[in-house]
């Protein structure tokens, strides 16, 4: 009988010491087939003998497959190997290659005549379960932490504890902590068998900062210009705050490319940065060398066309717009070639269908100073378009996209449409500005499918608040807005979510009340009005009451009887406020479309409305203190749209020319109006006027006009007490009122309503025919005002979900109540910096600072308001 077990002979088979990373490697020997013979008899090493394996075992795992190891080994049964020999060194060779593997032993375990059984015993190397940073401050660990987190759970390895400690260098390196150090070490886990915590001590040392730049080569332009283009590369200076000296290599890298860029614009067509070199300095600062060849400036000589046979060499000039002597700029050229839409070569042709037309321009003699141009065009074939594909509107109908998109099937290709297009998706506002991707997919039988991926975001909007504090007691708002409303699903309870949205059109409500005040408005819009043409079709309906007596007992017990009024200042006491109201209920009709004439960036809208006034002992309104009003107009407005994009403009105007016209009564004696009754005439013009383009980098500059006047049939008709201009604040807060029967019309820097020529006694006095010490101006508005805006712009968040902008702004403007007292240089001045927030939920969020600098006379605290708030809206 064989013994159950021999004793083993374990032969060290490799031995490296000089590396802890591969262990110790043997071949053990045991369970021989005869029991009388001499183990060592089995396996003669001096003379190596063939076997068949007739089984593998894996042991020593836990995490890892053994089916695949015995596959990375090499090893199988019934395969034939030789034992001493290479294919046991092999497989342990492979297995240790996978980086994976601590120690690796193969031994015979068995011989039963040529089969020998064997054993593959592993150690695995520890996993990594937690990730440990020390010498850093708390709010970085978190920052750092996001960068190599996706390392836990992998296996330790060499390689593995470099690239962590790579990762980690190179985050405090691009803040321009070059000398940081990160020493790591590691702590078997008690708990979790083959498991190891990572400790990284970080040791991020001083900011490199930037002592002196060493320039040379540059001859013809200033030294401090060309300095100037390493935007992010500075010398460290005392007053240096915006862009502080720091040395960070890739920026320096970044920097070195735009400055030759920037010298090729200048026509230093041979400029180039000869050589380089960063010098440390003992105070652990570096010195930058920069050696340069400016070389001299280029121009243009001739520029000719070849491969031009559908239009005149003379025609496609006159459309590049690059003369002989003009400045050599390659990045202009290639723009004027591809990069100006509807104004460049490329769009000449794609315009017209030729989808596969290219330009090369190529220097065919440069001679001195001068450069000839051949510029080479591949015409191509017209191209039809095929297939509309889109992509990515998960909640949106597909017609509400398709009836956006300018690219028909059937018609010519357009780049000018497929840019147009994606101005148009994006002001539908349903889409991600930024990931409106269209692409247009040559065919192989000529024509082109157009594919128009798109994001969906969430725009509808909600407004819940509710207060308690302050003159109106309880306070509580309640709106919601459905931008994506479909009307066709309102009975179908499964599309509900949480109402039925998809076909694009506009839904709205919204409810406020506080001590004294209410205000109910809803509204309907339906985009395309039968859905074949985009002629829009609007409905809204408001209700707003003011009662002065509920607000005046509130501000009795505030403030007593002192005459003073928060909301009105002094000279309007409680007597003079008590038991009044305001009332105003009306509706509208709209009827808009769009137009093709100039440009279809062009919409016309026309429509009809009805206001019902009801007054008693109110200030609100000049020349209307207690009676009733029916007001009745049609107005009609002519815009111009092309936005790049709604949240955050960079690029494009928006014009607004609005035109409104009561009957004119008077001039065909039907006016029946009488001292409590009045049938409101005249007509009113608003012009607004908005210009955005980019100054530099992410940097827009927003200019906007906006300007406004009433007119009258009659001399004998005074101008309307409704519909007057108030100046002021963020031109939304004035009595927590929309419907007061006024323009609001803000202006940073003031109080709520306060900007105005004449001063509340003045106009206290023209009401009722008395005088008054006190001087506080009037909120009832002027019949005419100018506003002029100056803002630049700069992102901060671009994320669709909450896009962010920070502004700086100069403001100025005034209202009048005469045309005698009109002075378009007669301005109230003011400037400050904001801050908008754009969320899907909420609308826009504005906050400024502002600083008035010429106080109204007369007025308490000489009309100046430092912080303004708005929301919903851009201040007009």
């Amino acid at each position: 009988m064989l013994k159950r077990y021999l004793p083993v002979f374990t032969v060290l088979f490799f031995i490296f010491s000089s590396s802890s990373s591969w262990g110790q490697f043997r071949i053990g020997v045991g369970a021989a087939s005869n029991a009388n013979t001499d183990p060592k008899e089995l396996v003669n090493y001096g003379e190596p003998k063939k076997y068949l394996i007739g089984g593998i075992e894996v042991t020593g795992v836990k995490f890892l497959d053994p089916n695949t190891l015995i596959s990375v080994s090499g090893l199988s049964v019934n395969s034939q190997i030789e034992i001493p020999g290479e294919a046991i060194s092999s497989a342990i060779r492979r297995l240790m290659a996978q980086g994976i593997i601590e120690e690796v032993a193969i031994n015979v375990t068995k011989i039963e005549g040529n089969k020998v059984f064997l054993e593959i015993n592993l150690k695995e190397r520890p996993r990594l379960n937690k990730i440990t940073l020390e010498g850093i401050r708390k709010g970085e660990i978190e920052t750092v932490d996001d960068k190599i987190k996706e390392n836990r759970g992998k296996v330790i390895t060499e390689a593995l504890v470099k690239n962590i400690q790579l990762t980690i260098k190179k985050h405090y390196i691009d803040k321009g902590f070059l000398n940081t150090t990160v020493q790591v070490k590691q702590i078997d886990d008690t708990i979790r068998v083959n498991n190891a915590t990572l400790v990284f001590n970080i040791k991020k040392n001083d900011k490199v900062k930037i002592d002196d730049i060493h320039l040379t080569g540059i001859e013809e332009l200033p030294e401090w210009k060309v300095l100037a283009k390493l935007k992010k590369t500075k010398v460290r200076a005392p007053l240096r705050i915006f862009t502080p000296s720091k040395f960070v290599p890739k920026q320096f890298k970044e920097d070195k490319k735009a400055l030759v860029d920037w010298l090729h614009k200048k026509g230093y067509r041979n400029a180039q940065i000869v050589e380089d070199s960063v010098v440390h300095n003992g105070n652990d600062n570096v010195e930058i060398y920069l050696s340069m060849n400016e070389g001299h400036r280029f121009y243009y000589r001739d520029i000719t066309w070849s491969g031009n046979y559908l239009h005149a060499s003379d025609t496609l000039a006159m459309i590049l717009g690059i003369k002989k002597g003009d400045l050599y700029n390659p990045e202009e050229l290639e723009k004027k070639i591809n990069g100006i839409p509807q104004n460049d070569v490329s769009s000449f042709y794609m315009d017209d269908g030729y989808l596969y037309f290219s330009c090369t321009p190529v220097e065919v003699a440069v001679e001195g100073d001068s450069i000839d141009i051949e510029m080479r065009i591949f015409e191509g074939k017209q191209a039809m378009i095929n297939r509309i594909i889109l992509n990515g509107n998960t909640k949106t109908s597909d017609h509400v996209v398709y009836r956006e998109i300018l690219t028909k099937p059937g018609q010519k290709f357009s780049k000018t449409d497929l840019i147009e297009t994606t101005q148009m998706l994006s002001k539908l506002g349903y889409f991600d500005p930024q990931k409106i991707e269209p692409a247009p997919k040559p065919q192989a039988d000529g024509t082109v499918d157009i594919e128009y991926n798109v994001e969906e975001k969430s725009n509808d909007q909600i407004e819940l608040s509710g207060g308690w504090g302050g003159p109106q007691g309880l306070v509580g708002t309640f709106g919601i807005v459905f931008n994506n409303f479909a009307i066709k699903d309102v009975l179908h309870l499964k599309k509900y979510r949480p109402l039925p949205k998809g076909d694009g059109q506009r839904f709205s409500i919204r409810i406020q009340a506080n001590g004294g005040f209410q205000n109910y408005s809803v509204s309907f819009t339906e985009p395309w009005l039968g859905g074949k043409k985009p002629n829009s079709f609007s409905v809204s309906f408001f209700h707003s009451v003011q009662d002065y007596g509920k607000l005046q007992k509130r501000i009795e017990k505030l403030y007593g009887n002192s005459g003073y009024n928060p909301y009105y200042g002094y000279g309007l006491g409680s007597s003079a406020l008590y038991s009044g109201y305001f009332k105003n209920t009306g509706g509208s009709i709209t009827y808009g479309k769009r137009l093709n004439w100039p440009d279809r960036n062009f919409s016309f809208s026309s429509s009809l409305s009805y206001q019902f006034y009801d007054v008693k002992n109110s200030y609100l309104l000049a020349n209307f203190r207690n009676g009733q009003a029916h007001d009745i107009s049609l107005s009609a407005n002519i815009s111009r749209y092309s936005l790049d994009n709604p949240q955050f403009t960079r690029s494009g105007s928006s014009i607004v020319l609005n035109a409104s016209f009561n009957p004119p009564y008077s001039l065909f004696g039907q006016n029946k109006s009488n001292s409590n009754t009045q049938w409101i005439e005249g007509h009113k013009w608003m012009f607004d006027a908005d210009w955005y383009t980019p100054v530099v980098g992410k940097l827009v500059l927003h200019a906007k006009a906006n300007m406004g006047f009433l007119g009258r049939y009659s001399q004998n008709v005074g101008y309307s007490p409704f519909g007057r201009f108030v100046l002021g604040g963020a031109g939304m807060g004035l009595q927590n009122n929309v419907n007061i029967g006024v323009e609001l019309i803000g202006l940073r820097g003031y109080n709520e309503g306060i900007v105005h020529e004449k001063t509340y006694a003045e106009q206290t006095a023209e009401v009722t025919g008395q005088t008054s010490s006190n001087s506080q101006v009037s909120r009832q508005g002027g019949i005419i005002y100018n506003k002029y805006t100056a803002e630049l712009r700069y992102p901060v968040s671009l994320n669709p979900s909450a896009t962010i902008y920070a502004l700086s702004f100069l403001e100025a403007g005034n209202s009048w109540g005469s045309y005698k007292d009109f002075n378009p240089f007669k301005l109230r001045r003011s400037a400050g910096i904001g801050v908008r927030v754009f969320m899907a939920a909420f609308g826009l969020l504005g906050f400024d600072y502002g600083y008035g600098f010429d106080p109204i006379p007369g007025v308490q605290g000489k009309g100046l308001k430092r912080f303004t708030f708005s929301i919903g809206q851009q201040i007009r």
